[in-house]
């Protein structure tokens, strides 16, 4: 399993003849795409149809739900399973600070695979489908820039696949609670602006 490790990971990183315009894409990719999971987050809890916000708010919920499992877990599995990045086993090429810390399994691709999979099973198809291009997109770019293995984004998949079935056993068992709670802790910290109108109530 290392030796293809090592080789997917040698096929897919770059090299000093890579082009720079290639290299400073994956750069944004691998440092800035991962802001898009607050950015959605906090977007779809705040504003919304009122005859959707509803819905949203439970999608928000339980992908928080499975996001601070999935995390957990992968911080777990890194302290169990240490595991060096490339750069520091002096593998491939680095193009990207990044401090020497266990690799496995990757905290970007976990916190993505987990996002991407909770609107795959908790929204809509096609909003699932995009996040997991853009999932699968900032996995190459950390490879491509030498700071992950292949095995480190595999690992953010299935940890990201436990958080969402950890997340609706919960919610399964105390959904209305949970919803319940979060929304009255909303409109108290939020009362102001959401009797100004600048966000949902």
């Amino acid at each position: 399993m290392e030796q293809l490790n090592h080789l997917v990971f040698l096929w897919i990183n770059a090299t000093p003849a890579s082009p720079h315009a290639l290299i400073s894409l994956a750069a944004f990719l691998a440092n800035d795409l991962i802001l898009i999971v607050p950015l959605l987050i906090v977007g779809l809890w705040l504003w919304g149809q009122r005859d959707q916000i509803g819905q949203q708010r439970e999608l928000v919920s339980k992908t928080t739900i499975a996001l601070l499992f999935a995390m957990t877990t992968a911080k777990t599995l890194s302290m169990l399973f240490p595991h060096a990045r490339p750069f520091v086993e002096g593998f491939g090429y680095n193009f990207l600070h990044h401090a020497p810390d266990d690799s496995f399994p990757s905290d970007h691709g976990t916190a993505i695979f987990t996002f991407a999979l909770s609107f795959l099973f908790w929204h809509r198809i096609w909003s699932g489908a995009l996040l997991m291009v853009t999932a699968i997109a900032i996995a190459w770019s950390r490879i491509y820039l030498g700071i992950h293995w292949p095995l480190d984004m595999l690992g953010g998949l299935l940890v990201g696949m436990l958080g969402c079935l950890f997340a609706q056993l919960v919610w399964n068992l105390f959904g209305e609670q949970i919803n319940a709670m979060m929304c009255k802790v909303y409109r108290f910290g939020f009362a102001f602006p959401i009797r100004k109108g600048w966000v949902q109530n």
